[in-house]
């Protein structure tokens, strides 16, 4: 069985509010997407990963990679606009027979969360890392009146890595270039294929970086993991 990675790194994390793109803050002394990398890097399932990056940081990242000798199994692509076109364009250079989509600035997933992820893909066909919620969701009408409360028993919080089965991943992406809006995570389009994509339970120490105060979390996480 061969498993490559997609990294989509070509966010610009307008929402951190930093002239440096988000996977390049430092925790620890040590860029966010290279925590990322080497959790898979040093996985012995992994056989290949792919970052994709804005085309004015292909060398930027290309030498951070290789300064920190991830270069012997990280390839560096120009991504697209949306994340969606990053993945795309990605499969073009990943022959592999899984594929798992991982977001750059998830730099707190574990080996076991990896190996579960992959194993069960090997007979699904489609999963996705997720969290039970905690809290009660409400959906709310453009007006900001809430229409309805879903039971919290049925609701998840996706995260990635999500893997699939590469020719289920691929024909979701090309079925996807006329749609009307971008999908938020790989899961949404292979789902609207018609193929069952199955949970696999992650835990909540697996944040997203995306805002400030989540680079608190993140030196709380390594503490906690210390202990």
């Amino acid at each position: 069985m061969s498993v490559g990675v997609i990294i989509p790194a070509a966010g610009t994390g307008r929402r951190m509010g930093t002239d440096l793109h988000k996977q390049y803050l430092s925790i620890e002394g040590t860029p966010i997407l290279i925590h990322t990398l080497r959790r898979f890097a040093s996985h012995p399932e992994i056989q290949k990963i792919i970052v994709a990056v804005h085309a004015h940081e292909q060398t930027r990242a290309a030498e951070l990679i290789s300064a920190y000798q991830l270069d012997h199994i990280t390839e560096v692509h120009i991504g697209g606009t949306e994340r969606q076109d990053s993945v795309r364009l990605s499969l073009m250079h990943l022959h592999t027979e899984w594929v798992i989509v991982h977001d750059a600035v998830r730099p707190f997933i574990t080996q076991e969360a990896i190996t579960s992820v992959i194993s069960n893909v090997q007979t699904r066909g489609a999963v996705i890392l997720a969290v039970p919620m905690k809290d009660t969701v409400k959906q709310v009408t453009a007006d900001g009146i809430v229409s309805c409360t879903p039971d919290r028993k049925e609701l998840w919080s996706v995260q990635t890595p999500q893997a699939f089965k590469r020719e289920w991943l691929e024909e979701a992406h090309e079925q996807a270039l006329n749609r009307a809006r971008p999908a938020t995570d790989d899961a949404m389009l292979v789902e609207e294929m018609g193929h069952p994509v199955y949970i696999v339970e992650g835990d909540y120490t697996n944040i997203k970086i995306t805002t400030p105060e989540d680079l608190y979390y993140a030196d709380a996480i390594i503490q906690m993991r210390r202990k």
